[in-house]
């Protein structure tokens, strides 16, 4: 026998007291009134025949009824929730927006967005760049460019490259390296965001007299690059940050021989509800092509990490 569903309004009012734990709380969410929420959630209550919440000095919590129950209704509304954002990718098919870190933005993709650009020159690009990683719940990216490792969850993503860390200063610096130890004199540039890299390379080369947290901090690898440009102290680099520089003899690696691979990588990524969006699966192929056709990225491709590519997709 079919069962009778409950409003659909006193499920929503359940499902944001439960998750936000308080009935002040979820009134705040859905611009009610709590007296509003606890009506609604009596009604629920005894419409099912079973207590939802305990009630006590400290506020609501659960009762094992309400957290069985409690998983069901949020998951359901997260399935709706899914569904609205894909309907309203549909109603604007002529835009893609793409989230990436500052650095990587300014260095490598911009420079060659425009060739993407021509080959779909009525669409929409918006380049959104963050030192977080994207939040796709809030709708604000369509697929992103990430350095680290692929979270599980319900993502697509393709893996691109691994790239090697390694010092990086003027030649006028780099005349006054002459060993690794010598990198105690110097000002160390570091990219508070990105802390350990320092610490990954400084133990993968064996040195434990130097500490990076005593130099310049910056917000991005850019801002310590260019700092590294005008001659004020050593940073780390990693492909393709340097590959500009490098050309103009603006900055040299001190310490050839002295790369690191870290364990992590580069990849991009969009949700799997967005992932069969034709200009999501284009700019990501176009993206993987373009590391595939760079003999400088080509060469870090992991195949370990091209296997896993595959799973993940």
């Amino acid at each position: 026998m079919k069962l009778k569903s409950p409003p659909l309004n006193a499920l929503r009012m359940f499902d944001a007291a439960a998750t936000k734990g308080s009935f002040k709380g979820a009134a705040k969410q859905l611009n009610v009134t709590q007296s509003a929420v606890s009506h609604q959630i009596k009604f629920l209550e005894e419409f099912l025949g079973v207590f939802l919440f305990v009630r006590n000095s400290r506020g609501i919590e659960l009762s094992q009824a309400g957290r069985a129950f409690y998983h069901h209704v949020h998951a359901a509304f997260a399935e709706i929730d899914d569904g609205m954002r894909t309907l309203h990718r549909m109603t604007r098919p002529g835009e893609l927006t793409i989230q990436t870190y500052s650095t990587i933005a300014v260095r490598w993709l911009m420079p060659r967005i425009q060739e993407f650009q021509k080959l779909y020159p009525q669409l929409v690009i918006r380049l959104v760049t963050s030192q977080n990683d994207p939040d796709f719940n809030d709708e604000s990216s369509d697929v992103a460019l990430m350095i680290g490792k692929p979270s599980a969850g319900r993502m697509q993503s393709s893996y691109l490259f691994t790239p090697r860390l390694y010092p990086v200063c003027t030649p006028q610096v780099a005349k006054t390296l002459n060993s690794l130890e010598d990198l105690a004199k110097q000002t160390i540039l570091q990219v508070y965001p990105s802390n350990g890299d320092w610490s990954i390379w400084l133990a993968g080369c064996g040195l434990d007299v130097i500490d990076p947290d005593n130099g310049l901090r910056f917000d991005s690898y850019d801002h310590a690059l260019r700092m590294a440009a005008r001659g004020h102290g050593v940073a780390l680099a990693m492909q393709p940050y340097s590959s500009e520089d490098f050309a103009a003899g603006v900055l040299v690696a001190p310490f050839p021989g002295h790369d690191v691979k870290p364990d992590f990588f580069w990849y991009i990524v969009s949700p799997e509800t967005r992932a069969l969006d034709p200009h999501v699966r284009a700019f990501r192929n176009w993206v993987v092509e373009q590391v595939e056709s760079d003999p400088s990225l080509a060469a870090l491709r992991d195949p370990v990490h091209e296997n896993l590519s595959t799973q993940m997709n």
